[in-house]
């Protein structure tokens, strides 16, 4: 068995021996501790460091200057360099063609990961619950972004 298999394992243990619904995963973790599942091992600060730099530049935004609309500086993108995945960062106003598209493909393909995922679990619920009031879920989000988007909502927190 697989660590991630052996985890949620001991999640659905969890759950069993405190009867609890809704659970902390500290409180997982903790208690998991409490029996012996091995701590991790210290990450390497480089990485750490490297995962703030990450986020800070994800979260970076700037206004355009014809629109007054915000948009994200920094995008990601994956390549394979010496049999290595590396995740690569360029700034949205200097990035050509190729790794723009490349970024934006990934974001694209996320949603739909997420919406697949989404809609599995909604028919799952739907099915297993036909007693009670049935979850429709709609994934164009064609409208819901454009009312966003048109709102006087601030971008930035939307984002």
């Amino acid at each position: 068995m697989g660590k991630t298999s052996e985890m949620q394992r001991l999640i659905r243990h969890y759950r069993d021996e405190t009867g609890e619904e809704a659970v902390d995963m500290k409180k997982v973790a903790k208690w998991a501790a409490g029996k012996g599942w091995p701590m991790p091992r210290p990450a390497d600060p480089i990485e750490l460091l490297a995962k703030e730099f990450s986020k800070a530049a994800r979260q970076e935004t700037k206004k355009d200057k014809v629109t007054g609309r915000s948009y994200r500086v920094n995008h990601s993108f994956t390549v394979t360099q010496g049999g290595q995945q590396l995740h690569l960062w360029i700034d949205i106003d200097n990035a050509s063609h190729g790794p723009m598209l490349k970024s934006v493909t990934n974001r694209r393909e996320q949603m739909v990961g997420d919406g697949l995922h989404l809609l599995n679990d909604v028919e799952h619920w739907n099915r297993i619950n036909p007693d009670q009031k049935q979850i429709e879920l709609d994934l164009d989000l064609t409208l819901d972004v454009e009312w966003r988007r048109n709102s006087d909502e601030d971008e930035e927190d939307a984002a």
